[in-house]
């Protein structure tokens, strides 16, 4: 386990009421409501904020492997993340996929950044090992 050395930004929520409340940020710009995955509920859920985060912050870590192979990534460059909630027995697992699309780019190049994209972002790093995850260039 890692310690941080210089803290860059902490994200803080109030959550009431689970996955059927509200959850809040302190700096009011998140305010959503929860509803359970597959549920008639309005809001969203834990597993779909996962995903949007997770492909969010990949995309910049695709960002960061562009330039260091020198190479700009592509305007159009996307990450769809698919995020599943299951159970084996009694216990609740997360297993997720990401699809990177990134237009212009040969394969070779495309899979280096999407190696490189792994080892920089925060959440690939948090999942590696823990669940089962797998990338697809398409």
């Amino acid at each position: 386990m890692n310690n941080i050395e210089n803290v860059l930004y902490t994200a803080k929520t109030h959550t009431v009421g689970g996955r059927e409340g509200n959850a809040k940020s302190s700096d009011e710009k998140l305010d959503i409501l929860l509803s359970a995955p597959g549920s008639n509920g309005k809001g969203t859920n834990p597993e779909q904020l996962f995903a949007a985060g997770w492909s969010a912050c990949y995309i910049g870590a695709l960002g960061l492997a562009a330039k260091k192979l020198g190479i700009v990534l592509p305007k159009e460059t996307y990450v769809d993340a698919e995020v599943d909630l299951g159970t084996m027995g009694d216990a609740y697992f997360l297993q997720a996929r990401l699809f990177v699309g990134l237009p212009g780019i040969n394969k070779e190049t495309a899979e280096q950044l999407v190696a490189l994209a792994h080892q920089t972002c925060p959440y690939s790093k948090a999942v590696h090992g823990n669940i089962n995850t797998s990338t697809t260039i398409i």
